[in-house]
């Protein structure tokens, strides 16, 4: 058999086929198998005793870097821990030498031999035995250090992940800040559910939807833009914590703190009010600060955070005067504010202009955590209005770095209110409209009965985002969503050979 060449690849991808047609001549399934026995290569190197015989390693991973000095190959291998050395030679590998030759960056090997140090004390496997699990067809970025092109790296994850350990580290991160704060939960008494990503109707949130169909139904459905009005039935149904960690889906604008599907974790508590969802909020995160980062003070792009407690709260109003010299009962000066500053104002509510002079003037200056309390009713058809003022709803939100980490309510559970409020959002709309945009099943279940309630909102990505040091929400999700390129994203030059570790 005899390997065809391929119209369509590179030079550098034919001269790999060419290897890899060799290397099944020297009867090797260059696509490897079942490989047992491997231990992570951090494992490895930290279990190593110094001036102890015998010691022994078996790992398997991914040759990042490749020094061949004739009778001599020195490896550098990458698996999901980090790295260790291998050393190849050529006396204790004579019958297999040729194969190692054929050897490339990329290739996924799997490693047995004795541990010890090398002449610059790098803790190294001389290898006695190597299996090929995976030939790599494709070359690798021309640096050993990553892969720097940042739409590349978003596009092809899958080589941004080995070729950049700061990548994988970040994501490894992100998973065990999420196992944490289940963990947290979990132990605090909530229970974790989860409700339809598909639904009849879009609510629990002002956003546009996806919509999609189901055929054996005949029915247009849309995917969920929030868990809200699914989590409050679970509360009337007595369940009295849950929480959700899953994804929500907006047909909205991509930007670096966008992306069409997000996750969120959503969580009720029957019996409290937004005040236990600020503490409940401050404790969950600066828990995983405790555990994941160096300190409360950290940077995200060119701000410097302080975590450090108690958080700030500020009344919406007190903000809105203090960043847009404005009183959020003068609506005339509110509406020239925002004229002043290009919003077009005459066709919008006023409780809407308020909302717009405020992100525009206020959030820029929220670095510091701040929870952002009593915002207009007006604006919070879903809140319970505060009894020491009507005009203004028990709701929070959290600023961090600028942007926006967390939406909390004392939820509103008076069936009437919640009916009347539904009603007024559709206003214009005609009953017929009006009557399959209305979750009426909502409001029945209200009228069964839900206990008060605290809820809270957390966008998961954007706390990974300020968490890690990462300034795009891209960063921080495996696979975001892109334009499509006319045509497939390949790395077209072949990595550079680097310095020999030896």
């Amino acid at each position: 058999m005899t390997e065809e060449k391929h119209p369509s690849v590179n030079k550098f991808e034919q001269q790999r086929r060419e290897k890899l047609q060799k290397i099944r001549e020297f009867d090797v399934d260059p696509y490897g198998g079942r490989f047992e026995g491997a231990v992570a290569a951090e494992t490895v190197k930290a279990g190593f005793v110094d001036d102890q015989e015998g010691q022994r390693a078996c790992c398997a991973g991914r040759i990042v870097l490749l020094r061949d000095i004739g009778k001599l190959i020195f490896i550098t291998l990458r698996d999901s821990s980090g790295t260790i050395q291998l050393g190849l030679s050529k006396k204790l590998l004579e019958d297999q030498w040729a194969f190692m030759k054929l050897l490339d960056l990329g290739d996924l090997v799997g490693v047995e031999g004795q541990l010890g140090r090398t002449r610059t004390g790098e803790i190294t496997i001389w290898v006695e035995a190597l299996t090929l699990l995976s030939k790599s067809l494709l070359p690798p970025p021309e640096k050993f250090h990553g892969l720097s092109d940042v739409d590349t790296r978003y596009r092809m994850r899958y080589v941004d992940l080995w070729a950049n350990p700061e990548t994988m580290g970040a994501f490894r991160k992100r998973s065990a800040m999420i196992a944490a704060i289940r963990q947290h939960l979990t132990e605090k008494g909530f229970l974790e559910v989860e409700t339809p990503m598909m639904q009849t109707q879009a609510g629990g949130a002002a956003a546009r939807p996806f919509t999609t169909h189901h055929n054996a139904l005949d029915l247009d459905l849309f995917m969920r833009i929030a868990p809200e009005l699914f989590l409050k039935r679970l509360l009337v149904g007595g369940m009295e914590k849950v929480f959700e960690i899953n994804r929500n889906f907006r047909n909205e604008g991509l930007s670096t703190r966008h992306n069409p599907e997000f996750t969120m974790m959503e969580l009720y508590q029957a019996y409290g009010d937004y005040n236990v969802m600020m503490d409940l909020t401050e404790e969950v995160i600066c828990m995983l600060i405790d555990k994941y980062c160096d300190g409360t003070t950290l940077p995200f792009g060119e701000m410097e955070i302080d975590y450090s407690g108690p958080w700030r709260r500020a009344r919406y109003a007190d903000l809105l005067k203090e960043h847009a010299g404005c009183d959020i009962d003068d609506i005339d000066a509110v509406r020239a504010k925002a004229r002043e500053l290009g919003i077009h104002e005459a066709d919008k509510d006023d409780a809407v202009v308020i909302n717009d002079v405020f992100e525009e003037t206020v959030e820029e200056h929220l670095i510091n955590p701040t929870f952002v309390i009593d915002y207009p009713a007006a604006i919070c058809p879903l809140t319970k209005q505060s009894k020491a003022d009507p005009r203004y709803a028990e709701r929070f939100e959290l600023f961090i770095g600028k942007m926006e980490l967390a939406n909390a309510y004392t939820e509103l559970n008076d069936p009437d209110v919640q009916e009347a409020n539904f009603l007024s959002q559709l206003r214009g709309m005609s009953d017929e409209e009006t009557m399959a945009k209305m979750d009426e099943d909502f409001v029945t279940a209200l009228k069964y009965g839900m206990p008060p309630a605290g809820g809270l909102g957390v966008g998961i990505d954007r706390l990974v985002m300020l968490l890690t040091n990462s300034t795009s929400i891209r960063d921080v999700i495996l696979f975001p969503l892109l334009k499509p390129l006319a045509g497939k994203p390949v790395l077209e030059t072949e990595a550079a050979e680097t310095e020999e570790t030896e």
